[in-house]
């Protein structure tokens, strides 16, 4: 029986430990080893006093049929009303013969697509889209501006050596200053010029005014122009207790298949010998142990991974070293409402704004977006009637001032941010608040990420170790792209296949990617 170390429980990591025994007959030992106490990775939920966080935020949602049929197989997909369904009397189109959120626990929900951004104090559609709201609060000179900003772009295109160039290319000078500039920023703590066009060309994969447009008219006219560069989704799924669920069920199928798991477990360096891994090295308890493998399959981040690894050549070894990340604060706070107001004809519990995320592109704040997590699922939250529990998320840098705030500190610094926005009131009651910090939580493509392909052809040469998952390949992956290098990776190990280029090769085609909006915007 061959024994396989997977690094990391998180959603890469999870679905390839549960594959493999699902599919090896019984020709495989395998065990995870966790760093932390917990499943998910930055799918995890967060349960604070009956209210539930979502980590970043998850919408199910993928293109790859296969990935779509796992997870209704862990989670059925709804079938009769939810909760907020049944008190606001609302049709929704379900699942024939799918589960009932009132009767079982194991259910995806089906739930409504809204996402807006904040910006000068005025809702605008996320995605922007081209309606007379958006027109109107744009105002009549910026709606010139920007139209005739983006004819200048299409006309003389730059040449896309930055995220800048990216974005300026598909929206124009105008609406790039307006939605991306600020945010991005925010998000990276770099400005777009400094940043590759890779990041766009992964996460905003056919997005531009032309898609907006085509989108537009395609819902007036019920026509299709061509081959659509993106599919607005409208609807996407959600499990009943956020993405935590899924993973800690997954957990708990592994362990039936005979599946092994090792929390607190921090893997400390990968042995190598020749051309192969040895095992690895973990640490547990204050003593360092090695484990042997006959494969590592490793969704650790590359630059810790290469870090401890032995006989690393010096050039392969500074690449690593200098691999960027982005570190992510959510700060949940529970009020009984928020100073926004429900213009929508959406109808939501206690008449609330129907978002699940706002994203926040006023420079003036520091916060980047705001989950409202009723709308997620009423059942994250223990009273949705009468209590909105919100998630705000900041990102940052391990070690920075922000970083190290107390809890108490971060709290208010987001009262505050929130009164200036006015979201809520000087007067509103915080009932409850919680913070969550994640390291590595966002791959970043900059500084010696230009060189990963070095680091690509390094790691392949060792025949028994695999890298998968957002931060096993450095890649802004979401959560599906994450699962299906899981499913390569089973398949190579099944088939004994050598070469990993199906591995790394999972969302970096057009083709494949967010063509349909997938599930995770973390």
């Amino acid at each position: 029986m061959q024994e396989i170390a997977i690094i990391g429980a998180g959603p890469a990591g999870l679905t390839a430990g549960y594959e493999l025994l699902r599919q090896g007959e019984g020709n495989y030992h395998v065990t995870i080893y966790e760093e932390s106490g917990t499943v998910g990775g930055i799918s995890r939920t967060i349960c604070h006093n009956g209210n539930r966080m979502d980590i970043g935020g998850h919408r199910f949602f993928s293109k790859s049929q296969e990935v779509m049929n796992w997870w209704e197989k862990m989670l059925p997909f709804q079938g009769e009303p939810s909760f907020d369904d049944i008190q606001l009397d609302r049709e929704k189109h379900l699942v024939a013969g799918g589960a009932d959120p009132e009767e079982t626990d194991r259910v995806m929900l089906i739930r409504n697509r809204v996402s807006r951004i904040y910006y000068q104090h005025k809702f605008f559609d996320y995605p922007v889209s081209l309606k007379w709201e958006t027109l109107k609060n744009m105002g009549f000179s910026k709606t010139m501006q920007a139209g005739m900003s983006y004819l200048q772009a299409c006309a003389n295109k730059r040449e896309e050596t930055s995220l800048e160039d990216f974005y300026m290319n598909h929206f124009g000078k105008t609406l790039y200053s307006m939605f991306f500039e600020g945010y991005t920023k925010k998000l990276w703590g770099r400005h777009p010029s400094q940043i590759s066009a890779d990041w766009g060309a992964q996460r905003v994969k056919g997005l531009s005014v032309r898609a907006v447009l085509q989108d537009m008219f395609r819902k007036v006219t019920g026509a299709e122009i061509g081959k659509k560069e993106t599919s607005l989704i409208e609807e996407f799924y959600y499990p009943k207790f956020g993405p935590g669920q899924l993973w800690e069920l997954t957990a708990e199928e592994f362990q039936k298949l005979g599946g092994e798991m090792i929390f607190h477990a921090k893997v400390n360096g990968i042995r190598t010998k020749g051309n192969r891994t040895e095992g690895i090295i973990i640490l547990q308890n204050g003593k360092e142990s090695f484990i042997s493998a006959d494969a590592v399959i490793s969704s650790m981040p590359v630059k810790d991974l290469i870090s401890g690894m032995n006989d690393v050549p010096e050039r392969e070894a500074e690449i690593a070293e200098h691999l960027p990340y982005r570190d992510f604060v959510t700060i949940g706070l529970l009020v009984p409402e928020l100073q926004l107001k429900n213009e929508t004809p959406i109808r939501t519990l206690g008449n609330i704004v129907p978002d699940c995320w706002i994203y926040v592109q006023d420079t003036g704040v520091r916060l980047g977006r705001i989950q409202i997590f009723n709308n997620w699922s009423p059942y994250m939250v223990q009273n949705p009637n009468e209590q909105v529990w919100i998630g705000l998320e900041y990102f940052c840098t391990e070690g920075s001032r922000f970083w190290r705030l107390t809890e108490e500190e971060s709290k208010n610094f987001a009262i505050e941010e929130l009164r200036k926005m006015g979201i809520l009131s000087p007067k509103t009651e915080i009932l409850d608040y919680h913070r969550e910090r994640v390291r590595k939580a966002y791959p970043a493509y900059f500084d010696s990420y230009a060189h990963m392909n070095e680091l690509i052809a390094y790691l392949n040469q060792f025949e028994n170790l695999y890298c998968i998952g957002r931060n096993g390949q450095h890649r802004y992956n979401n959560m599906d792209h994450s699962m299906v290098t899981a499913f390569e990776t089973v398949k190579n190990i099944l088939t004994g296949e050598k070469d990993k280029t199906n591995i790394w090769n999972v969302n970096t085609e057009q083709e494949y990617a967010e063509i349909s909006e997938a599930n995770n915007d973390t």
